[in-house]
């Protein structure tokens, strides 16, 4: 590695061929705990209700439906008794976009939509990958295998995300295609770099002619634009992180270019890469998104498919498809719909309780007696709690106001990005403060909260010049933590996977949120 490659890159990792044996018994560990009973409950669990039988009739028409009105009281006990003729052929109005149902789709007709190991397989296969991702990233981010492991194991065996991987909704989705975004810029902020330094090496930045260095094609950044917009296509508050990551990378194109000392690198910026950018990304994630809507395009009965036919467009307007209009309007109508969504529930949370995990949502909750479903006391509990590991929440909680300190005083790239992967999913919600809001949305941002507690147990084991015994010393606390957080995965392990436990026991492993 050249001079100008390290000032540019930072000091690299060799061992690509152990990491992918690592991370990948790692992902394989995390994977096989997400598939482990992975049908129980054999029941919809909370907001299953809607996505799963939304993806069956999506799979069968190319549009939700409406569900027949005669066996709406009892279609949740029809349903998982293996009766699935249970719709209209009236599309249903829906608050989300199609993409994530589709994802669910697929593991439905894979398995069988009788069998409620189907409906979940595709969300606990993201929630697998995501493990592999996060050691990859973290990798690279920290320029250490080690550091990468961490990562890959505080992920793996966190509470909240294991409760999401195996459970059919649509945030586990929003996390894995947003977080595959960041890791794909971060290759992409690698191999631009490594570009730049072998075009240097026989041209001078000052000599680079009016408009700069060229940073060439970007296929990783069309790679962050696709799965965008499959973020997008599956929730929208993924379109936080399109608008986040878009400055992200761009300020990362700003870096590298003054590192190589252009005469003009803000004006370079601007015009070689910022605009160019913003153009393209936006016509990429715009076209896969409608792209996503295929089925609602090809339909006649979707929800407001024809709605142009009777409203005719206005003079400014005209040159607009109908279909696209069509669109536009169940698009306002989903919009108002979801901002609407007030009432209260006994599960809703301030965002301000979010990272400490103050009011985590129950996804389900029965209390067999003695004799019922093994139980064999007077009382028990089966519960499946959203609730995220404490020792993951609350050390990155406070590693947040160091990774702060770090970009505040030494701008840390590394901590600018992970906090701005905080901000993008956080702190939205604090402007729907009126709004019914639940703790397991967190689940999106929960990945740099992982880097950051990474950072800081980085920080703890110290830097490859320290002593022998200094290194020695972090590594022994930072080897402790992570033991320290398996053993509380699998404290609460029963609470986050359906099993018939003493209702005593429940209240032991509840102690810190007995409010519940």
């Amino acid at each position: 590695m050249t001079d100008l490659e390290e000032r540019l890159l930072g000091r690299r990792p060799t061992d690509t061929r152990r990491a992918w044996v690592i991370f990948s018994v790692i992902a394989a560990i995390g994977g096989s705990l997400r598939m482990w009973r992975l049908g129980v409950p054999h029941s919809l669990v909370f907001d299953e209700t809607y996505y799963v039988k939304d993806a069956l009739a999506l799979w069968r028409s190319g549009v939700e439906l409406t569900v027949k009105p005669a066996i709406e009281k009892k279609v949740n006990e029809l349903f998982t008794t293996g009766h699935t003729d249970i719709f209209t052929d009236q599309g249903s109005f829906v608050v989300h976009p199609p993409f994530g149902k589709w994802v669910i789709a697929l593991g439905e007709q894979t398995f069988g939509i009788d069998q409620s190991f189907g409906w979940r397989f595709s969300v606990a296969v993201m929630g697998t990958l995501s493990i592999l991702l996060m050691g990859f990233v973290a990798r690279r981010l920290f320029g250490s295998t080690l550091l990468g492991a961490v990562a890959a194991v505080l992920l793996a065996f966190e509470g909240h995300h294991f409760v999401q991987s195996r459970t059919s909704l649509l945030d586990m989705g929003v996390m894995f295609w947003t977080f595959a975004a960041f890791c794909a810029l971060v290759v992409d902020r690698d191999r631009t770099r490594a570009r730049l330094a072998r075009r240097l090496a026989a041209q001078d930045a000052q000599n680079a002619g009016r408009l700069g260095v060229s940073m060439g094609w970007r296929p990783w950044r069309l790679v962050a634009a696709v799965a965008l917009a499959l973020a997008i296509g599956t929730k929208w508050s993924g379109g936080f992180y399109f608008a986040a990551f878009g400055v992200l990378t761009i300020l990362w194109d700003l870096g590298a270019r003054r590192a190589i000392g252009e005469r003009r690198p803000v004006l370079t910026t601007l015009v070689r890469d910022a605009i160019p950018t913003a153009i393209w990304m936006s016509v990429v994630v715009v076209g896969v998104y409608l792209a996503t809507w295929t089925g609602w395009f090809r339909s006649s009965n979707g929800y407001d498919r024809n709605w142009a036919d009777s409203h005719a467009a206005a003079p400014d307007w005209g040159w607009v498809p109908d279909a696209l209009r069509s669109l536009w309007h169940h698009h306002v109508e989903m919009y108002n719909s979801a901002r609407g969504i007030t009432s209260k529930h006994d599960y809703m949370s301030n965002p301000w309780s979010w990272l400490v995990q103050g009011r985590p949502t129950s996804f389900f909750w029965e209390a067999p007696k003695r004799g019922e479903q093994g139980c064999t006391v007077d009382s028990c509990a089966r519960a499946i709690t959203s609730l995220g590991s404490p020792t993951l929440w609350w050390f990155a909680t406070g590693a947040l106001v160091v990774l702060l300190v770090a970009w505040a005083l030494r701008r840390d790239w590394r901590a600018g990005a992970i906090l701005l992967g905080v901000a993008a999913g956080y702190l939205p919600w604090f402007a729907y403060q009126d709004r019914t809001i639940f703790t397991f949305y967190a689940i999106v941002f929960l990945p740099y909260l992982v880097l950051a507690a990474t950072y800081v147990l980085g920080m703890i084991i110290g830097r490859p010049s320290a002593s022998a015994h200094r290194r020695r010393v972090g590594l022994t606390v930072v080897g402790a933590f992570v033991a320290l957080h398996v053993v509380v995965f699998f404290f609460f392990l029963p609470v986050w996977s359906a099993q018939v436990i003493p209702y005593v026991e429940w209240t032991y492993r509840m102690w810190f949120n007995s409010w519940i």
